[in-house]
């Protein structure tokens, strides 16, 4: 299935990764993991991936997402 994500445009996404972080836990032989999100108002989607556009530290990022990194998509309807 293909998702058209223009009509989506304007929504806030919450995008969990397929990466995740390894954490070494001080006293423990196996890591643990944190998962990884982007969240952000989805301003273009592309062939490759979702252009999102968030605001840290009163400065305003724009984050690309490729398809390949995604595991999950949430999509808020604010």
């Amino acid at each position: 299935m293909k998702l058209d994500w223009n009509e989506y445009l304007g929504k806030i996404l919450n995008i969990t990764m397929h990466e995740n972080y390894g954490v070494k836990d001080v006293g423990s032989d196996s890591p643990f993991y944190e998962i990884v999100f982007k969240t952000g108002k989805l301003t273009g989607a592309f062939d490759e991936g979702l252009l999102l556009e968030a605001v840290r530290e009163q400065k305003t990022i724009r984050i690309f997402v490729p398809f390949t990194s995604m595991k999950c998509v949430e999509i808020f309807e604010l």
